[in-house]
């Protein structure tokens, strides 16, 4: 068994499983979605995408392709989230809410094409 294959799984599928728990949940209402597991999940993409650096494959390049999709789009919740908070007379509203789970909701669907790709990589492998 490969460590290193072990923690590049690891965190990609806890990148996706982290945007899942934040994404579940009515999609305008504040209180089905912490701000601490959006942070939770924008740092694991980041790690996630740390680690596929290296592979210089054309399923690497996928790879990379996807986390990168994945940490743009939570930034850009992330940056929702903080201007909703922080500036916005509004505050915190459905809308607003929306918003950033639609973002989140881009980036799980690029985090499930990289659990899918990592999958259809491992079987493909011959030994």
């Amino acid at each position: 068994m490969n460590l290193e294959k072990v923690v590049f799984g690891f965190f990609i599928i806890l990148a996706l499983t982290l945007n899942f728990g934040f994404f579940l949940g009515e999609i305008d209402n504040p209180a089905h979605h912490n701000v601490y597991e959006l942070f939770a999940a924008v740092v694991v993409n980041l790690i996630a995408t740390v680690l596929k650096f290296g592979d210089r494959t054309q399923t690497g390049a996928l790879l990379l392709a996807t986390s990168l999709v994945a940490v743009l789009q939570l930034f850009a919740a992330a940056a929702v989230w903080a201007y909703a908070v922080n500036i916005s007379a509004a505050g915190m509203d459905g809308m607003m809410m929306a918003s950033i789970v639609s973002l989140a909701g881009g980036a799980m669907l690029a985090n499930v094409i990289s659990v899918v790709l990592l999958i259809a990589d491992t079987v493909n492998l011959r030994r």
